[in-house]
């Protein structure tokens, strides 16, 4: 299931394409925001959790100075871990889990592209809205149309309660 985080809050999906552009060249993610100390590495905080040493809520640093707009979003939303996201046509992901929702700010997409959460196929249009989607549950996207699909991706920072922290630095921990 997914909804509409903040019906108020409005993006400019055109003022949003155009800072993108300014991103370097990358294939399916690049981050947006990093984690102290890894300043002008774009590529930190991308794949899998599992090969980070660092958990989604320390990645609070805007890459990308230039990006004023994008990194006032980030901060009006709490995102952390925010990374843009491209899916070429015919492209499915694994059914996985994460430890967090994620708010989605589709950019560029198609009614051929979905979402499954739990059972559910969602689609988010790219009309200036950003939606959470609960990827705490068994979820994949896909993308089944002729052409790129485009997303920026944020962790919501508020699920990052004590527990979860302290359970995600240890995993952190018996994986060195």
């Amino acid at each position: 299931m997914s909804k509409v985080y903040d019906k108020d809050y409005r993006i400019d999906v055109d003022r949003v394409l155009n800072e993108l552009e300014w991103l370097p060249m990358y294939d399916a993610q690049i981050s947006l925001q990093t984690v102290e100390g890894h300043k002008g590495d774009p590529d930190y905080g991308t794949g899998k959790l599992k090969e980070l040493n660092h958990i989604e809520s320390d990645f609070t640093v805007p890459l990308f100075p230039k990006f004023e707009y994008i990194n006032e979003i980030m901060k009006d939303l709490e995102l952390c871990r925010t990374r843009v996201m491209k899916m070429v046509p015919h492209q499915c992901y694994s059914y996985h889990v994460d430890p967090t929702r994620r708010i989605h700010i589709p950019l560029i997409t198609d009614e051929k592209c979905m979402m499954i959460i739990d059972d559910e196929v969602i689609r988010l249009p790219a009309d200036g809205k950003h939606y959470i989607t609960d990827t705490r549950k068994l979820h994949t996207a896909m993308n089944c149309s002729n052409i790129e699909r485009i997303h920026i991706v944020g962790c919501m920072l508020e699920d990052y309660d004590d527990k979860l922290t302290e359970i995600a630095r240890q995993h952190i921990k018996n994986a060195a």
